[in-house]
């Protein structure tokens, strides 16, 4: 699981914890289906500048490898989050072809973008 050490700023705390559950939660739900892998793709597959690195990784790999670690990464050094996000399209139409029960993990990823997506009051 992810273990980081957040440093908070008060008025963003909230929002940043739940996103830190979040991310634990969808790498719980990605390992319990089998679908986190033990090796990383290589430096150049992650590299890729197409959304999604749709030409080089499988979505899943992408949701492990760039989009968890980068997140993660904003979390850990107290780092400025997106201002918006749209990753459930995307989501759900890989997993109509995939045959696992996805609906956890696009659950998590849906209630991610409206987490990001909301305005700080």
């Amino acid at each position: 699981m992810l273990e980081n050490e957040l440093a908070l700023q008060p008025e963003s705390s909230k929002k940043r914890h739940l996103l830190l559950q979040l991310l634990n939660e969808l790498e719980h739900e990605l390992r319990l289906l089998n679908l986190w892998q033990n090796t990383a793709p290589s430096e150049q597959a992650l590299s890729s500048s197409e959304p999604f690195a749709i030409d080089t990784l499988t979505f899943v790999q992408w949701l492990q490898f760039i989009f968890i670690d980068k997140m993660s990464h904003l979390l850990q050094f107290s780092l400025p989050l997106p201002e918006s996000m749209s990753v459930l399209p995307m989501a759900s139409e890989y997993f109509k072809s995939q045959s696992v029960n996805s609906a956890n993990i696009t659950n998590i990823i849906g209630r991610i973008d409206l987490l990001i997506n909301e305005r700080e009051r």
